[in-house]
């Protein structure tokens, strides 16, 4: 047995015709050795290592929403207190047909909004999908009581509202609270 003879099994392997014009070409067939496994598929996008820049900017707008409601809080509790307070002086009678309750009930509610959103900001690091749910409807209900009761004064909650349900609700903030955690 010859090495160039056709026939010889140990010879180099033989190559195979040449593919016709116009189909697509296919690996060859591999020579010695242990076959081989097929090629790996990359895996999907990675979930994202830090905080992307658009939830981060959700994060500060509520921590800076958290500093309103704090000044909201404050100004509605020294209003109701005033208020009060005219209630008896008959210079202010007009003024103070407002009624106190009211003031007090709008103190409370700035105070609520303020801790919650302080909770949503706190947990944006660890937080999962509910967290984002959660995020986007605190947006959308700020921007709707700023419109109505509030509707002056709340020009500044409409945008933040506006602004935390975009940028928690988008793809980026998506992969950011769907992101895996070991």
């Amino acid at each position: 047995m010859s090495f160039g003879d056709p026939n010889n099994p140990y010879g180099p392997p033989q190559g195979g015709q040449q593919p016709n014009y116009g189909y697509p070409q296919q690996q060859g067939q591999p020579g010695y050795g242990y076959p081989q496994a097929p090629p790996v598929q990359q895996p999907y996008g990675a979930a994202p290592t830090t905080m992307p820049g658009t939830v981060n900017t959700a994060r500060v707008l509520l921590w800076i929403m958290v500093g309103f409601q704090v000044i909201g809080t404050a100004l509605f509790g020294i209003s109701a207190a005033a208020v009060d307070q005219a209630k008896d002086d008959a210079a202010f009678e007009e003024l103070a047909d407002y009624p106190t309750g009211v003031l007090w009930g709008f103190m409370v509610l700035a105070l609520i909004w303020g801790v919650w959103a302080a909770f949503l900001a706190a947990k944006f690091n660890s937080g999962g999908n509910g967290l984002r749910v959660t995020a986007l409807v605190f947006g959308i209900l700020t921007a709707i009581l700023a419109l109505y009761p509030f509707t002056i004064a709340g020009i500044v909650h409409l945008v933040f509202g506006i602004l935390i349900a975009v940028f928690v609700g988008n793809a980026k903030g998506a992969a950011w609270f769907k992101r895996p955690r070991y």
